[in-house]
């Protein structure tokens, strides 16, 4: 068979046979025309400056008219969560929102609670692997069924051999030769599942945008003003940058004063200490977002529905389990990213409440213990007792899958309220009514480690 002279035609053939749309096909052509014009995706420092400062979201409940204006708008703003993510990571096979919390109820159960008190629709981004579990569980909340169609599904694409950048194949399981195409996609999944116009022609104005796993991003009234009342067609909270947060993704400036979004896949290795100054660069994206929907519809419109987000070029072998498998590029881009591409767009300062996401059972373990509260509206939040969240690095060896972790605490989670840091190394079993104070290293040698009933550390 003739090799077809533009490369892009294998890929527009395998799309076409999974049945993706021409709108994915058109998008990821714009992005392979820009990897194969040697484009990497870079943003290098001296292209960028630092964000000194941002309005203060914690003082806007004080303003009645930014009160006021919240409420008007609330009829008119829908809730959206990203909900594609299977938690492979943690050795689950269904999705991460369906993992327990705390009192019985899971990420989507409190989810679901939060749409309910608001009065919002809730709408998930769910993907093929999400869909049919996570809508089961959201069947026993009536309170959620409307007009809106409860999710609609991202897309996948294919992932491109780094040596000549043909398609990737892998004979023995087709899947592992296609990526999701980051959480970027969701504006184009907006457009191809039929969900903004629907959105639109029921008057719905606004979107609030926010991680299925972080729990503290809950509807505010006051935020949703702010956003109202400076007319803004697209806005990012933003929260104050620690150590902990140095390898996030963080806000910057071009030269011409709009703002920008840059993740570290995007950052030059010279410019790593930059990047991961936490003084230099002072805020990161919580991807906690709000979109005014007639300026997406205008915006998709006008650029016949290729946004042209900055691309993420990530190296990766097409087997992740397998680093001798074939290298390739996976395409991505980053929801925020669009903060530079929405003329006009801007960024709040949010209080860490607002950021409680669970990347790791480390995170999980945090968030299941007294260091956190269910709160009377149906937030995860930092315990009133603390002032930032304990620091846990559990030995991924004995901690990393779910399973593990729960086995290695049967009874639950230790005290964490008290507890500044944690570090775990080896196998390390625990009681019940343990409480951990301060910063604890517990170390297990050649065989497990029990902390017994009843023990303070």
């Amino acid at each position: 068979m003739p090799t077809p002279k533009n490369p892009f035609t294998l890929f527009a053939i395998r799309m076409q046979a999974a049945g993706l749309p021409a709108i994915v096909i058109d998008n990821f052509r714009h992005y392979y025309e820009q990897l194969a014009s040697g484009e990497t995706g870079l943003i290098p420092e001296s292209t960028i400056v630092p964000v000194s400062a941002l309005p203060d979201a914690e003082l806007f409940a004080d303003d009645a008219d930014l009160i006021a204006a919240g409420e008007a708008a609330l009829p008119h703003t829908v809730i959206f969560k990203l909900n594609g993510g299977l938690g492979t990571s943690m050795g689950l096979t269904k999705a991460k929102s369906l993992l327990t919390v705390r009192n019985e109820l899971t990420f989507l159960d409190i989810i679901a609670r939060q749409a309910i008190r608001s009065g919002n629709p809730l709408v998930l981004m769910n993907s093929f692997n999400t869909r049919d579990d996570s809508l089961a569980a959201l069947m026993r909340y009536d309170a959620l069924q409307s007009t809106i169609p409860l999710d609609f599904l991202q897309h996948k694409v294919p992932k491109i051999v780094r040596s000549d950048l043909s398609p990737a194949s892998y004979p023995d399981d087709d899947e592992l030769a296609w990526n999701p195409p980051g959480h970027g996609d969701i504006y184009i999944a907006l457009v191809t599942s039929g969900m903004l116009d629907t959105l639109l022609a029921a008057d719905y104005r606004y979107a609030f945008v926010s991680n299925s796993d972080n729990l503290g991003a809950v509807m505010e009234t006051a935020i949703l003003g702010y956003f109202v009342a400076n007319q803004l067609p697209f806005m990012m909270e933003a929260a104050d940058r620690t150590e902990s947060d140095k390898k996030g993704g963080h806000l910057a400036q071009r030269a011409d004063g709009r703002l920008i979004l840059r993740e570290s896949a995007q950052c030059p290795d010279e410019d790593g200490a930059a990047f991961q100054n936490v003084t230099r660069h002072r805020y990161f994206n919580t991807n906690n977002l709000w979109i005014r929907l007639p300026a997406l519809k205008a915006l998709l419109d006008e650029k016949n529905n290729v946004l042209g987000l900055p691309m993420i070029r990530n190296a990766k072998t097409i087997d992740p389990r397998d680093p001798g498998s074939t290298p390739v590029y996976q395409i991505e881009t980053a929801m925020g990213s669009a903060i530079g591409v929405f003329a006009g767009a801007g960024a709040v300062r949010v209080p860490r409440s607002r950021f409680a996401p669970v990347k790791t059972t480390d995170d999980l373990l945090a968030v299941r213990s007294d260091a956190y509260v269910l709160t009377a509206d149906d937030r995860i939040a930092l315990n009133p007792q603390r002032t930032a969240p304990p620091m846990i690095e559990l030995d991924s060896d004995y901690y990393r899958l779910i399973d593990a972790l729960e086995a290695r605490f049967p009874f639950g989670p230790p005290s964490l309220v008290h507890c500044d840091s944690l570090r775990v190394d080896g196998d390390v079993r625990f009681g019940r009514n343990v409480t951990l104070t301060g910063s604890v290293h517990l170390k297990a040698e050649d065989e497990p480690l029990y902390i017994a009933d009843n023990t303070t550390i």
